[in-house]
């Protein structure tokens, strides 16, 4: 059985991995690190959940000298979640040797700029840091290792401008790592421009972090029964935790208000939510204290809590993709779950698109929605394993 220490981690790090109860690497894990270690770049194609911030995080810290110029590592990041949970992961195995700071959106500039000055890594959102960066609070000069994590997302939020004017300003002499559910179309032509001679590399979701059995299902609603509908899901006694998604800030907001007319307790995310009441709010669903959870897909971004049982899309997705991350939510770690679309007569042809890409035309048409003819789709191949440009 392959173990941290075989992948040439260093025996301090693997017991400090093992008091943690990590002790075998997951599979984009075993791929990457060693390839890290060497100073090589890194392609990967790596889904949510599949312990990717340890496949980039472990090597950096191996590699990093305490006594290096400063910062020495940047981490981008798509979201202020995900900054932050990729900097607990770096806190929980660099020990007191190495500083590593958080730069987001939405708290004071000053005191994070102080962090961030005089840590080793950063790990950073891309807009947060160029404004840093355009204030001269920061500088990247030094800077040898680059990764970028879930770069199609950063993509997908427009942040593409921001990356490409930090990239230029690092030294061509470092270190590139990137990390993507897709490796297609423009993240792949971003990640052969950033990268020289990657070695690239496929990972899964671990076993005990795929997917359960999860219950599909479609409902027909009107404009005048959309909330009562939605309310009386809520109110159903086997829901567990429950994370409905709609498409705008302003949306979210609107429909905690109007279940809160209805006695139903529900808190929001969004991008216009402060850190501290985004992390409370979560922080109250992840306990329990709020059994439903209001959130746009980008908010929603790395949210990483097991115990959810129902997903339901309030506001439909537009892309099958989409669809796939929201449902994605439920069922995890092997438990069964239920993804529920609520369908307004207007939104019927485009929901059935995305009904018989996901596979789900039955369950579609067991709602007595209506299924539009199928279009014409092109799928390009997967290429798995390991491979040089």
């Amino acid at each position: 059985m392959t173990d941290f220490r075989s992948l040439g981690v260093s025996g301090a790090v693997a017991d400090v991995l093992t008091a943690r109860g990590i002790e075998t690497p997951f599979q984009i894990q075993a791929l990457v690190i060693p390839e890290a270690l060497s100073g090589g770049d890194v392609l990967a194609k790596s889904p949510t959940g599949s312990g990717k911030t340890l496949a980039f995080a472990i090597p950096i810290i191996e590699r990093l000298d305490p006594a290096a110029r400063r910062p020495a590592a940047l981490v981008l990041v798509p979201t202020r979640e995900l900054c932050v949970q990729v900097t607990e992961e770096f806190g929980l195995i660099a020990g007191d040797g190495l500083a590593v700071a958080s730069v987001y959106g939405g708290v004071p500039l000053g005191a994070q700029a102080k962090l961030a000055k005089n840590a080793h890594v950063i790990v950073a959102t891309p807009g947060r840091l160029q404004d840093l960066v355009d204030r001269k609070l920061v500088s990247l000069e030094h800077v040898r290792v680059l990764v970028l994590d879930e770069a199609d997302r950063m993509l997908d939020m427009g942040f593409k401008p921001q990356v490409d004017r930090l990239v230029r300003l690092l030294s061509e002499n470092r270190q590139t790592m990137f990390f993507s559910a897709t490796l297609d179309g423009e993240v792949g032509e971003l990640a052969r421009r950033y990268t020289h001679f990657p070695a690239r590399f496929e990972g899964e979701l671990p076993a005990d972090r795929r997917s359960g059995d999860v219950d599909h299902r479609f409902v027909s609603v009107t404009a005048d029964t959309k909330v009562s509908t939605l309310v009386e899901l809520l109110k159903h006694d086997e829901r567990g935790l429950v994370l409905v998604f709609v498409r705008t800030k302003a949306g979210a907001d609107r429909l905690v208000e109007k279940l809160r007319r209805h006695e139903v307790d529900a808190v929001a995310i969004h991008g216009d939510k402060g850190q501290a009441q985004r992390e409370r709010a979560l922080a109250h669903f992840d306990a329990g204290k709020v059994k439903t959870l209001i959130a746009t897909d980008v908010a929603a971004r790395g949210l990483d809590v097991d115990d959810i049982t129902h997903v339901i899309n309030f506001d439909p997705p537009e892309e099958p993709d989409v669809y796939t991350h929201r449902v994605g939510r439920t069922g995890r770690a092997g438990r069964g779950g239920v993804g529920i679309t609520l369908v307004l007569p207007e939104q019927q042809e485009e929901v059935s698109r995305v009904a018989r890409l996901q596979g789900q035309v039955e369950a579609y048409e067991e709602a007595g929605l209506k299924l539009a003819k199928p279009k014409l789709v092109y799928t390009s191949r997967r290429r798995g394993g390991r491979s040089k440009w």
